[in-house]
């Protein structure tokens, strides 16, 4: 059933007030993009996590514990391999945002209560700065 033109002009006008005032829906990566130095680094480990998952499980017909403790080594390092490659870059700026640290902000921000720079960030999020 096809929406009224003004159920369809209400529902544009709450989109435009999504991408307005809504940074964090409609910006859900919080600024952050993929590492590719991370993403090589994780797989690279991964895969050293699984042959030696595969080296554990071959070696455990003979020697057991030796086996299960290489095994359990090769699953850690599997996970942290996703963990790594998984990993955003956490200074990457969104395309057309502009970097907000600057040396002189950065001691500023350690300053107030939790509540109190909850509500600076509010204060500049309304105000498009």
């Amino acid at each position: 059933m096809p929406l009224s033109e003004q159920e369809q002009r209400l529902l544009d006008e709450m989109e435009r007030h999504l991408m307005q005032h809504d940074a964090d829906v409609v910006h859900a990566s919080g600024g952050r993009s993929i590492s590719y130095r991370n993403l090589v680094i994780g797989v690279v480990v991964a895969i050293l996590g699984l042959a030696a998952i595969i080296a554990g499980v071959t070696l455990w017909q003979t020697l057991p514990i030796a086996g299960v403790i290489i095994g359990v080594v090769g699953f850690a390092a599997m996970l942290g391999g996703v963990i790594i490659a998984s990993t955003p870059m956490k200074n990457a700026p969104t395309p057309g945002e502009k970097r907000a640290e600057t040396p002189g902000k950065v001691g500023k921000s350690s300053h107030g209560s939790f509540m109190d720079r909850m509500g600076e960030r509010w204060d500049r999020r309304q105000g498009g700065e």
